[in-house]
């Protein structure tokens, strides 16, 4: 049995890791190639390609960044799981920081793994669209490259990433102790008081902080000065990093609320309690999904603010048109390139969701074996799914819209009277048609492969 069968389990604990890397890694591509192709074209020679591999640049790291987010917390999430595992390896005189390399060296391999298996099929995609639109004579004949160098770059930066996020969801094996194993515990340590409020009161410096400076980015833009959008930038980074840092403290207590409106039978009881029963479980389930939501709808929410705006303008009804022909492209194109990454984290969210069900089939015998159905299993698991993705998109959208209409704000607020909220309903639809969807695939086959075991072999499985 190898290191990474030990700490991290099967392969189907580490499907999630290769899956992400290969998303990351095909996107990556794709957008390499695209950005290759469209300078090669060009007649203005390098600029354009310089230009538009900037802008590639940027959305490949919103997707790794998301990456990290999603594969850190499927770790964290397999590791929380195997606790007394990794306590009994500790028994036996295995250290900490070897299980934590251990598990860093598994996840590299399997991001690598996906990682060229993605950049192949983004290079292959590319290829072949590209070659389909110059038969068609969208593109002009030229010496396109098969493949762009910075390819390799990309399988490298994500498979960084994967080591990355391995690193920091490893962090529960180094506060496993030896004496867990020998008392029988599973649970994981809590955090002491000093750390959680050292982490309290670094999110609320940084919230603080970045709305701040989101304000600051308002201020500039009503002046009419270009470091208004830069401000804007460096406050949505910011305060961003404070909600996830503070993210444990807020997000278990948004589910609890949302849980309370998903019934008062018996499954609706336990699938609230289950929702909120483990806070670090229930942040780890949401984060990712909160993190796409927030990166579509902002996006949304800045082009149609922008759109808004410019409407008030007092410019010709062909100018206007024109203009709100070109928003509307640009606000199509900006939401296809950055819904890979909602991709990513509904992925993060529907392998989290299986991977908790998983290690609750004890609890899931148990409730069984005093009476409860499988239908009844099945709606707890489903009610559960929904009272957390419910929060992650509610709580996504509202963030998106404030960062999207303060960015607008910052790049022309100095045209508009007072300030504009930009709310794409359609988007917003959009996205919520796509959290019932997701709520299906996040709870449908945990609940069908939970209710399969019998609940005298659930109560056989170790605690």
């Amino acid at each position: 049995m190898s290191r990474r069968t030990l700490v991290m389990g099967s392969m189907r604990e580490l499907g999630t890791v290769g899956l992400v890397a290969g998303l990351g890694s095909a996107y990556a591509a794709v957008l390499i190639m695209t950005s290759s192709f469209l300078s090669t074209m060009a007649s203005s020679g390098g600029g354009v390609g310089v230009l538009l591999g900037s802008v590639a640049t940027v959305f490949i790291l919103i997707a790794l960044y998301v990456s990290v987010v999603v594969i850190a917390n499927c770790v964290d999430t397999v590791i929380a799981g195997r606790l007394r595992h990794i306590a009994l390896l500790r028994l036996l005189g295995a250290r900490g920081p070897y299980l934590r390399r251990s598990v860093m060296r598994a996840t590299a391999l399997v991001g690598l793994a996906g990682g060229v298996v993605g950049a192949v099929a983004g290079v292959v995609l590319a290829d072949l669209t590209r070659i389909v639109l110059v038969a068609r004579g969208t593109l002009p004949e030229a010496d396109y490259g098969l493949i762009h160098p910075l390819v390799l770059l990309g399988v490298a930066a994500v498979v960084a990433a994967a080591t990355l996020a391995g690193w920091l969801g490893s962090r529960a094996v180094l506060r496993v102790s030896p004496a867990q194993a020998m008392s029988g515990t599973a649970s994981e340590l809590p955090r002491s008081r000093a750390g959680s409020v050292l982490r309290a009161l670094a999110s609320l410096t940084l919230i603080g902080g970045g709305f701040l400076v989101l304000l600051l980015s308002m201020w500039l833009g009503e002046d009419g000065s270009a470091a208004g959008f830069l401000a804007a930038f460096l406050g949505s980074v910011v305060s961003a990093t404070g909600l996830l840092l503070g993210a444990r403290f807020v997000i278990p207590a948004l589910v609890g609320l949302c849980a309370r409106l998903v019934g008062a039978q018996p499954p609706s009881v336990l699938a609230r309690r289950n929702a909120v029963k483990d806070p670090l479980r229930t942040t780890r389930s949401t984060m990712g999904l909160v993190i796409g939501v927030t990166l579509v709808t902002t996006f949304a929410s800045g082009m149609q603010a922008l759109r808004a705006s410019i409407a008030t303008w007092p410019t010709d009804a062909e100018h206007q048109g024109e203009m709100d022909r070109i928003l509307a492209a640009t606000t199509a194109i900006l939401i296809a390139i950055v819904v890979i990454s909602s991709v990513i984290a509904a992925v993060g969210f529907v392998s989290t969701m299986s991977l908790t069900v998983i290690q609750r089939q004890r609890e899931i015998g148990l409730l069984r074996s005093l009476g409860f159905t499988r239908a009844q299993v099945r709606s707890m698991i489903t009610r559960e799914s929904i009272a957390l993705s419910a929060t992650a998109v509610a709580f996504g959208m509202v963030l998106g819209l404030v960062y999207g209409s303060v960015g607008a704000q910052s790049l022309i607020g100095f045209g508009t009277e007072g300030f504009v909220w930009g709310v794409p309903w359609l988007v917003l639809a959009g996205i919520a048609v796509c959290g019932v969807v997701l709520v299906l695939a996040a709870s449908r086959a945990p609940a069908r492969r939970a209710v399969t075991v019998t609940p005298i072999e659930a109560l056989r499985i170790e605690a």
